[in-house]
């Protein structure tokens, strides 16, 4: 289903199961590039069987848990193992731009599909590889997912629980790390292809979710090493800024919170207290000044949390419309996918009969044309059609297993 995007004209075969690495695909075909995924002519991806996500389940088609990760794709189901059905992979790859995988060292050898193998029957491919624990060091060949590699191995989890917490905090949401990463490597692949454009040399391009997750903890992990420390979590509730009443969280009537982050609170104090309805508090001597403001932080974090504390979310979210300063409702999932501002730049999309966030790259300010998810092996005689195999030869590689 090739677009008409950036990456319009670019082939993409995805060899790739669950949601990291099938993210990526999903990003280069938001992106315009025609990405055939490839699947067990039996079983298929096992993603689809996926119902139950915490306390989601979803029943019936479509099935966000697919979708998510695979619109705008087409797929062939293909039994690897038999010599037809490499075959087939084989003369997919040599008409490919980019051949796209998750499988493990050990997987792609047996299945000859590493990298000398694409490149035997295609030089100038573009090799990508999604691992958990990257591409070196003694655990190179051990799988994992994002709730592990990304999550709990890259700090994120331990950072986030608070001290004296039992176990830890989860992720947010499904495929939480898997997302983040699949973007990264989609943004590897481009640069790949960049490179390839500008001095015909292919690439083999790696991305982790291990080192994904170290770079989304990068800030807090370069302070830690600096300062030979681990980050630590304050406890829920607490300002968390000792010298600046303007950032932190305030808990609404309805027992929501607003988010305030503004980094020069003299700047934005007066504003503040006018859209609070207490203007008088701009000349409070307590708090006339960036220094008497930061000398006087408790006494202002308590009459902005009575404050805040008698309107609800939805109420002060309307007077703060025109406040000057960062602020930003704490929002849950299907507050965001709701959220005004995420609709007027289209980062929700329809694909069929769902509507799915869109990646979050636009060029020339237009959402990427979202396709639905491709049922299981439903473009196989499409695909097989293309490589220029006529029917005979389609109906005998069906007989023998080898494509679904």
């Amino acid at each position: 289903m090739s677009g008409d995007g950036p990456l319009a004209g670019i082939r993409v075969l995805e060899v790739a199961m669950y949601g990291f690495v099938p993210s990526a695909g999903a990003v280069l075909a938001d992106w315009g590039a025609d990405v055939v995924k490839v699947e067990h002519a039996v079983s298929g991806d096992p993603q689809r069987g996926l119902r139950q996500t915490g306390t989601f389940r979803v029943e019936g088609d479509p099935n966000p848990n697919v979708e998510h990760a695979n619109r705008g794709k087409r797929s062939i189901g293909l039994d690897m193992a038999r010599p037809e059905g490499r075959e087939v992979l084989y003369r997919l790859a040599a008409r490919a731009d980019v051949f796209l995988t998750s499988f493990l060292p050990s997987a792609r050898r047996r299945f000859g599909i590493d990298v000398a193998d694409i490149r035997e029957v295609n030089p100038r491919i573009v090799y990508a590889r999604g691992s958990a624990l990257g591409p070196r060091g003694g655990e190179a060949d051990r799988g994992g997912y994002d709730m592990t590699a990304f999550w709990a191995r890259a700090g994120t989890a331990a950072s986030l629980t608070p001290a004296g917490t039992e176990g830890m905090i989860p992720p947010p949401v499904p495929a939480y790390g898997d997302t983040i990463s699949g973007t990264n490597l989609a943004g590897g692949i481009a640069a790949a292809l960049l490179k390839r454009e500008r001095t015909g040399e292919p690439s083999v391009v790696d991305v982790s979710l291990l080192g994904s997750g170290v770079w989304a903890m990068g800030h807090g992990i370069a302070l830690s090493l600096h300062l030979d420390k681990s980050w630590v979590a304050s406890p829920p509730g607490t300002h968390n800024s000792p010298a600046n009443p303007l950032t932190g969280l305030y808990r609404t009537a309805d027992d929501r919170y607003l988010s305030l982050v503004m980094l020069q609170p003299g700047k934005f104090w007066a504003d503040v207290c006018r859209h609070i309805g207490r203007p008088e508090l701009a000349d409070d001597p307590r708090f006339a000044t960036g220094e008497r403001l930061a000398a006087n932080t408790e006494e202002a974090v308590r009459i902005l949390r009575e404050v805040i504390a008698t309107g609800t979310l939805a109420e002060w979210s309307e007077r703060f419309a025109t406040l000057a300063g960062p602020w930003a409702p704490v929002q849950d999932s299907l507050g965001a996918g709701r959220d005004a501002q995420v609709r007027a730049n289209e980062y929700v999309v329809r694909a069929g009969e769902l509507e799915l966030v869109a990646n979050p790259v636009q060029f020339d300010v237009t959402a990427p044309r979202l396709g639905p998810a491709p049922e299981f092996a439903a473009q196989t005689e499409e695909v097989l059609l293309e490589l220029g195999l006529d029917w005979e030869r389609i109906l005998a590689l069906k007989e023998a297993g080898a494509v679904t």
